[in-house]
C-alpha cells in the first residue's frame, strides 16, 4: 500500500479546531494576547450556527437587568445587532442576526487579530498520548498537512479534536436518546401586507403550525409545533422549525439521512404554509435550506469539573469561574413529549468553571463550546451561542497562559486568566463562589 503523503507545519504556538463562535472567539483572544494560532474549519465561512446554520437569532445577551455575555461576546452582538434589519444596537433580548454580514464580522474579528484561519479544512487525526497531544492531521485539497503546536483548543461543537485524541467523553441519554436536529430554511415573496409574526412562534394557538398540524398526515414530515422565525427583511423570513429525528450529529449516515429529509421538511412547510394562509404565503419561494444541519446535542468531553442540573438550580458560582450563564434549560424531547425547561428570574445566572473546559487528564488540551463537561440536561443551555463565545474567549486568553508553562493548561494562573478577561469586560462572580 502507497505511503501516505503528509506535509509537515509547525509554525503555531496554539492551534483551534472549529471556526464557529467559540472557535473564533478563542483564536482572536490568543492571538491578540501575541500568540501565533491557527484556526482550522471545515466549511468556507465562520460563524458555525449563526451563519452555515442560518440560525438567525442571538439567545439573549443579558439576564434581564444586566449583559452578563460580555468581552468579545459584546463586540459580536454589537457589530450583529448593527448590521441586522430592524435590531437596536444595544439589544440583548432575543436579536435578529444576518447571516451574510455576520460571516464578515467573524472574518474581521479572526483576522483582524493576526490569527491564520484554514478553510475547507476537516481535522481528520491527532498524534497523542498520556495527556499530550503533539499534533494534529488536516485534511484538505492539498492533502494531509501534520500541524503542531504548543496548545489545542477543540471548538468543533462535536468534541472531534479530543475525542480523536483519546480524551473521554458521553454522548446522549442512559438509552442513548439525543435531542433532535433542525435544518433551518429561508422563504422569500411573503405578502408583509398581512403577515403577522407575533402570532407565528408555535405556542401561539394562533400560529399557523396548528393550522397545518390540523390537517393531519397530509404533510407527513411536519409532525409537532416546533415553530420559529425571524425576520431577515420585508417579505423575507428564515424559519427555526420542525424535528428531524434519529440524528446523531457524530453519525455521517444519520447526519445525511437528516439534511435530505430536512430539505424536504422545508419544502412541506412552504407548501402547507401556501395552503393554509394563502394570502400571506401563496407566493412565498423556498430560497434556501441551512449548509448546515442544526445539531442539538452531541458528544459531552469529560473534564475536570462536571456542571450539573444541581449546580444550574443553585445558581451556584465557583472560585474558577470563567463566565455566566442565564440562558434557560432547553432539551427538546422524543416526538409528542414535551421539551424539559427550567428558568431563571431577572437577574439570575451561574458560573462556568475553568474545569468544565479542561479534559480529565489533558494537559495541553482545551474545549470550549457545546461540548464543555456538563450533564445532560445543562447542555441543553449551555449550547447556545452567547456561551460559545465567552467560553471561546476563556479557552483562547487560558491557552496563552499556558504557552508560559509549556503549554500546560493546568499550570496557570486561574487568578490571572480571570483578570483578564475581567478587563475584557467578562462577567465573572467569584467572590460568591460555593465550590
Amino acid at each position: 500500500m502507497r505511503e501516505l503523503d503528509i506535509k509537515r507545519n509547525g509554525e503555531y504556538d496554539i492551534i483551534v479546531a472549529g471556526g464557529g463562535p467559540s472557535g473564533c472567539a478563542a483564536a482572536a483572544a490568543a492571538a491578540r494576547r501575541g500568540a501565533r494560532v491557527l484556526l482550522i474549519e471545515a466549511s468556507y465561512a465562520l460563524g458555525g450556527m449563526g451563519t452555515g446554520g442560518l440560525v438567525t437569532c442571538f439567545a439573549p445577551f443579558g439576564d434581564g437587568e444586566k449583559q452578563i455575555y460580555c468581552g468579545i461576546a459584546q463586540e459580536v452582538s454589537r457589530a450583529s445587532n448593527t448590521a441586522a434589519y430592524a435590531t437596536e444596537p444595544d439589544a440583548l433580548g432575543w436579536v435578529t442576526s444576518s447571516p451574510e454580514d455576520l460571516k464578515r464580522i467573524y472574518d474581521r474579528l479572526v483576522l483582524e487579530s493576526g490569527a491564520d484561519v484554514l478553510f475547507g479544512s476537516v481535522v481528520c487525526g491527532a498524534d497523542a498520548e498520556n495527556g499530550h497531544v503533539r499534533s494534529v492531521l488536516a485534511a484538505n485539497k492539498s492533502g494531509l498537512t501534520e500541524y503542531s503546536a504548543d496548545v489545542f483548543i477543540d471548538c468543533t461543537g462535536d468534541g472531534d479534536l479530543a475525542v480523536k485524541a483519546g480524551a473521554a467523553f458521553e454522548l446522549g441519554g442512559d438509552s442513548g436518546e439525543l435531542q433532535p436536529a433542525t435544518l433551518c430554511f429561508v422563504l422569500t415573496g411573503i405578502n408583509f401586507e398581512s403577515f403577522e409574526p407575533a402570532r407565528m412562534n408555535g405556542a401561539d394557538p394562533g400560529s399557523p403550525i396548528h393550522k397545518i398540524l390540523a390537517l393531519g398526515d397530509k404533510y407527513p414530515l411536519i409532525n409537532d409545533a416546533h415553530f420559529c422565525i425571524d425576520v431577515l427583511w420585508p417579505g423575507t423570513v428564515s424559519f427555526n422549525a420542525g424535528h428531524l429525528y434519529e440524528s446523531d450529529g457524530t453519525d455521517p449516515a444519520q447526519v445525511c439521512r437528516s439534511v435530505v429529509r430536512g430539505r424536504e421538511l422545508a419544502r412541506q412547510f412552504r407548501d402547507a404554509l401556501a395552503e393554509v394562509e394563502p394570502e400571506t404565503f401563496g407566493s412565498a419561494y423556498l430560497i434556501e435550506t441551512a449548509p448546515l444541519l442544526g445539531v442539538r446535542e452531541s458528544r459531552r468531553i469529560v473534564g475536570e469539573y462536571t456542571l450539573t442540573l444541581e449546580d444550574y438550580l443553585a445558581r451556584r458560582s465557583f472560585a474558577d469561574e470563567i463566565s455566566r450563564n442565564c440562558y434557560f434549560i432547553d432539551v427538546h424531547g422524543a416526538p409528542g413529549s414535551k421539551a424539559e425547561t427550567h428558568e431563571y428570574g431577572r437577574g439570575e445566572s451561574h458560573g462556568i468553571p475553568f474545569r468544565c473546559l479542561v479534559p480529565r487528564g489533558w494537559r495541553d488540551l482545551l474545549v470550549a463550546g457545546r461540548a464543555i463537561s456538563c450533564d445532560r440536561i445543562v447542555m441543553g443551555s449551555t449550547r447556545v451561542m452567547p456561551n460559545c463565545l465567552t467560553t471561546g474567549e476563556a479557552a483562547g486568553v487560558a491557552a496563552s497562559l499556558a504557552l508560559c508553562h509549556g503549554g500546560d493548561v493546568s499550570a496557570i494562573d486561574v487568578g490571572e486568566l480571570q483578570r483578564i478577561l475581567r478587563a475584557g469586560g467578562a462577567c465573572i462572580c467569584p467572590e460568591k463562589a460555593e465550590n
